[in-house]
């Protein structure tokens, strides 16, 4: 630490993303460093029912935090895919499955060869070569054992989390302060500006008190208080491609047992979730305003509970897209301060995560050097932009024109970007993504499969084995699948054993 680096650095905003913030970043920076998480009681936060992707688990692994006390203290479940329900039709259901799909074979995907193995008519359902997909379906969960056999799916099995938001806040507020974080109650009324840089100075409080920084993270939420009321970065609007704008949210009681997947059901003007947790059941209505009203779409909402709803449901308003720019003199935007992608594939905390990360790698001295804040705000753009052309993929591969809403999502047009994926799986069911992407060719193949979209041929590599060991493979990779399910616990049972939580 030099008389240059940054000795104060300033939290706004607690909840997910800031607590997250706050946890990683003493963690990975240097121990001189003072952090304060300045948060009110009176705002709090938007703290509905949370899903995760895998990377997650590398923000715990990072804290050190034991995965089965965690699981109990946030009343989680496991996850290992998402279910979409009526998406490219009414009545089609299919699961983005985590992890492998089928064996890749001589440097080809899987998929590949399922193409040509449906062709020939030889194929089944695409989620039965998958082991995530068919312990999904079956209720089953356990994470890789140690005595894995080698060379099959047991050997790794990928999966993340379902878990409270608020209660895991909670979690990572007491071990932050555990390592030195300080929490400072209050709500901010007013932002300094240093008159020479224009750089975020101080924060005064309502009760009068201020809160100086060298360097300041906006947790804040979608009100982006100091990236956008003070800094006024600006906000690219997509809700053109993603035109859901509404959400409410709402927890029921459980009435079967936890699901080891998250479930979004198409509905006629957006999509409904359904989270798992150990103690309810985290349910919410992404919806477009401009083709339902609000009182129509809560209306939806509780007629399609499971269970009876425990609070009042609570609206969400929101606009897809992302600021500008968001890191600005000495203040980033991290989570909804920075952009908002509707949960459909379960982004919003990786999004928190990978911000963090690409931050801490680039975290400047007190001036904030400028090529620093464009090498941030040009990933980040590339972040956002990968993911939302993922989202967007859901809603635009479509057969559905009963409602004047999917009707608009499957005429309408969408970036250049996306439509050269789509062109290429269709023509020939190769998938190449873009460096560091967040979703892989496993998650592309499966979605844009389980759309139908249906790939005319495949690679001519593809045709190097026979139609005999085709038939041999594939069939080989379903048994193998589907052995290996077999020794694996129901999810019900694996929680009851080794991480149930006490009642809340």
């Amino acid at each position: 630490m030099n008389e240059h680096s940054i000795r104060r650095l300033v939290i706004v905003g607690g909840g997910t993303a800031g607590w997250m913030t706050a946890t990683a970043l003493r963690q990975l920076l240097y121990p001189e460093l003072s952090i304060e998480v300045i948060e009110s009681e009176e705002i709090g936060i938007i703290g509905v029912g949370e899903a995760t992707i895998p990377p997650f688990r590398r923000h715990n692994a990072l804290l050190g935090i034991d995965e089965r006390e965690f699981v109990r203290g946030t009343q989680a479940t496991f996850k290992l895919g998402i279910e979409f329900r009526d998406w490219a039709r009414p009545g089609d259901s299919y699961i983005h499955g985590f992890g492998t799909l089928g064996l890749d074979l001589d440097g080809q995907p899987f998929h590949q060869y399922w193409t040509r193995a449906l062709q020939m008519g030889v194929a089944k359902d695409l989620g039965l070569y998958s082991f995530n997909v068919l312990a999904a379906r079956q209720g089953r969960f356990m994470p890789t054992p140690t005595d894995a056999p080698k060379d099959t799916p047991l050997e790794d099995i990928v999966y993340a989390y379902h878990f409270d938001a608020t209660l895991y806040a909670r979690y990572l507020r007491r071990f932050a302060e555990a390592h030195g974080v300080r929490r400072i109650e209050g709500r901010i009324v007013e932002v300094g500006l240093r008159p020479d840089t224009g750089f975020v100075d101080t924060l005064v409080l309502q009760d009068g008190r201020t809160v100086s920084g060298d360097f300041f993270i906006d947790c804040s939420g979608f009100r982006g208080l100091l990236i956008e009321q003070r800094l006024q970065a600006g906000y690219e609007d997509w809700s053109h491609w993603l035109p859901c704008d509404r959400a409410w949210a709402v927890p029921c009681e459980n009435v079967v047992p936890p699901t080891p997947y998250t479930r979004a059901t198409a509905r006629p003007a957006g999509w409904q979730w359904r989270i798992p947790l150990q103690h309810r059941v985290g349910n919410g209505h992404v919806f477009c305003s401009r083709h339902m009203s609000e009182d129509e779409a809560r209306t939806v909402l509780l007629e399609n509970l499971e269970g009876r709803p425990l609070a009042e449901p609570k609206l969400i308003p929101f606009h897809g897209g992302k600021r500008r720019r968001a890191w600005i003199r000495n203040v980033v935007a991290i989570g909804l301060s920075g952009g908002f992608l509707e949960p459909l594939e379960s982004t919003a905390i990786h999004l928190i995560q990978t911000a963090i990360a690409k931050l801490a790698l680039l975290f400047p001295e007190r001036d904030c050097s400028e090529a620093l804040r464009n090498r941030y705000n040009a990933q980040m753009d590339e972040e956002f932009a990968w993911v939302r052309d993922f989202l967007i993929l859901h809603y635009h591969a479509t057969e559905r024109a009963d409602t004047p809403f999917w009707n608009y999502c499957r005429t309408m047009e969408i970036p250049e970007s996306l439509r050269e994926v789509i062109a290429l799986f269709s023509d020939s069911a190769r998938i190449i993504p873009r460096t560091d992407e967040l979703f892989k060719t496993v998650s592309w193949a499966q979605v844009m499969i389980g759309q139908r979209i249906k790939p005319r041929r495949y690679p001519p590599v593809i045709d190097r084995l026979t139609d005999a060991e085709l038939t041999k493979f594939v069939k080989h990779v379903e048994e193998v699948v589907g052995s290996c399910v077999a020794v694996v616990p129901a999810h019900e049972a694996f929680i009851a054993r080794h991480c149930k939580a006490p009642p809340p």
